[in-house]
């Protein structure tokens, strides 16, 4: 069994958390730590005029209650918000917490990830830990 597994959640229209999380509930028992990660890309300096103040915030406190509704059922559970570029910070903060598996969601590759790369084929690629990709 893991010890402490990484659910990164993408609240995209694409991405498939509630299947990341059933496979995170087969792999953990009682003992095993799980943590459901978003990370908030940085809004660009240019932007930043045009976003009231609070908005982050206010942004930030309904994350991490959606975190921990949709981490209800999961043993050990805690949500965690946290600012960057996805595919790197999931990594850094993967790496700095001991998480030793990862379970990531994933949409079905398109011609942009080709030449793009997608957060979970970066994860895949870099991840110094077990990681199990659902669609």
């Amino acid at each position: 069994m893991y010890h402490h597994i990484l659910i990164p959640v993408s609240f995209d229209d694409n991405k498939n958390a509630e299947t990341a999380i059933a496979v995170a509930e087969r792999l953990a028992d009682e003992r095993t730590k799980v943590s459901l990660l978003h990370v908030m890309e940085q809004v660009p300096g240019y932007a930043i005029n045009y976003i009231p103040e609070g908005f982050h915030e206010g942004a930030k406190a309904a994350i991490v209650e959606s975190l921990s509704t949709l981490g209800a059922t999961l043993p050990n559970m805690q949500g965690e918000v946290i600012e960057g570029h996805a595919g790197r910070s999931i990594l850094a903060w993967a790496s700095e917490h001991g998480v030793d598996c990862i379970v990531i969601a994933s949409h079905r590759p398109g011609m942009q990830d080709y030449f793009l790369g997608s957060t979970a084929s970066q994860v895949v690629r870099h991840a110094k830990c077990a990681v199990h990709v659902v669609r």
